[in-house]
């Protein structure tokens, strides 16, 4: 059958319809993941259109993934951490939602804790086990949407599950169902998707559920869940991998709206944030990520990088305010001893500093030559230099400006005494055999020591 497609205002054949294949032995995909060899990224050259929403926001999974990697937050460390999401996704919601835990006694009190706020954004969600005792429990907490685990490849159905993929899908379609009965929304998490029989299995099971969602007027989301970090953003790369293919083919074979899918990724190949990306320009408005990029393995997908990511791809922060990504990194390693590693963008301790001379002489002159925009405006972290034994002069001179606030006339420059006396006594202590950067304190004192050394010379 032929008809105009609503989309693309295109006449398209719309006769896609994949039933299930069930397999009596799993797909492994064995010419794609050889288990003792890297992966294959294997092309087919079939190039999906762009297709960006009309709106994309970013959904958290910190005290959930990000949970399940690290010791548990405190019902002071949740709550302190859910009012700056809060802030940083600002008035317009663009962090719309984060996932909670509800197993133990703290992470229900967390939540009751956080509801209390009264917030709009992010809306709080949790993730179950499948079972009508933990969903009674959410829906008298007051909770409106669930994340319910649907693993969908064959190495989950038949190895993990010990199902086939009727029984499993069967299966699924009862836990949904319960969720249903009692009008809360389902968050379906596809997980293993990059490694699953995309049409013999999760098309399929799409189908099935999204009859159940008009038959039960309750929308359910989907959650593509890259759970080994398998995906990769080439557009001609082929499925099960494909991330343009997979938010692409829920679109197009399945009728899923773009409000409906989430990209949920992992940083196994270095891939999470131009995973996450891409799925927002081939379809899905949400993605799911945890604050620095805290998760399980090799983490998730960093929220404070889609923040910028947003920005870049929209033109405008749309409210969000970026100051608080500095906050909440200080608060990781204040409250809870956390070690960010110091070369992590936008939040490690080296992200905007310099120890090359030749770079602070540029950012001396124009701070545009060497930082990648005005960190001190949008992150509250002016650039700055690192002294050390390649700083040289300009190295030294703007540490002194930037440490001191020291601008216009009152700047100094790299010919100014104290610059030379600085550099002078560094230079001494490399060539004494030292290896470590000159320390704040250490620079503080020698600033002192020069100026009392210059009060004895005046008198």
């Amino acid at each position: 059958m032929i008809k105009l497609s609503p989309k693309t205002n295109l006449l398209e054949q719309d006769s896609y319809h994949y039933p299930l294949v069930d397999v009596t032995e799993p797909n492994l995909h064995r010419e794609v993941f050889p288990y003792d060899e890297v992966p294959k990224v294997q092309f087919n050259h079939t190039r999906v259109p762009l297709g960006m929403p009309s709106e994309i926001w970013m959904t958290d999974t910190s005290f959930r993934d990000g949970q399940q990697s690290r010791a548990p937050y405190s019902v002071e460390q949740i709550v302190d951490l859910y009012k700056m999401l809060s802030r940083l996704g600002g008035p317009n919601g663009l962090i719309r939602q984060t996932e909670f835990f509800v197993y133990s006694e703290t992470d229900r009190t967390a939540l009751r804790r956080c509801q209390d706020l009264g917030l709009k954004f992010p809306e709080i969600t949790t993730w179950i086990r499948a079972t009508l005792s933990d969903f009674k429990l959410i829906r008298d907490m007051g909770i409106r949407e669930t994340g319910v685990l649907v693993s969908c490849s064959d190495y989950h159905i038949f190895h993990k599950l010990g199902m086939t993929r009727s029984q499993a899908l069967e299966h699924y379609k009862k836990t949904i169902s319960a969720a249903l009965e009692l009008g809360i929304r389902p968050r379906c998490h596809f997980e293993d998707i990059t490694r699953a029989d995309y049409y013999g299995f999760v098309l399929p099971f799409v189908y099935e559920l999204q009859k159940m969602s008009r038959e039960a007027d309750i929308p359910i989301k989907f959650r593509v869940c890259d759970t080994m970090g398998y995906g990769v953003p080439f557009t001609s790369s082929a499925i099960p991998r494909s991330v343009p293919g997979l938010i692409y083919g829920l679109q197009h074979y399945a009728d899923v709206p773009s409000e409906m899918i989430e990209w949920h990724g992992h940083n196994d190949f270095y891939k999470a944030v131009s995973n996450a990306t891409c799925a927002w320009l081939y379809g899905a408005s949400a993605v799911n990520c945890s604050m620095l990029g805290i998760g399980e393995r090799t983490g998730n997908i960093p929220l404070e990088a889609m923040v910028f990511e947003y920005a870049s791809l929209r033109g405008s922060l749309d409210g969000m305010d970026p100051t608080v990504i500095t906050e909440i990194a200080r608060y990781f390693e204040r409250e809870m001893g956390y070690v960010i590693p110091p070369m992590t963008p936008f939040v490690g301790e080296n992200f905007n500093v310099t120890r090359a001379g030749i770079h602070a002489d540029g950012l001396m002159k124009d701070q545009e030559i060497y930082n990648i925009f005005n960190t001190e405006k949008l992150l509250g972290r002016p650039a700055s230099v690192t002294v050390t034994n390649t700083s040289g002069l300009a190295g030294v001179a703007y540490w002194i400006n930037q440490h001191y606030n020291l601008a216009g006339a009152e700047a100094v420059t790299k010919h100014d005494p104290i610059v030379l006396f600085i550099k002078e006594w560094a230079d001494g202590e490399y060539a004494a055999g030292r290896q470590t950067a000159i320390s704040t304190e250490e620079l503080e004192d020698l600033v002192v020591r020069f100026t009392n050394e210059q009060k004895k010379e005046d008198k």
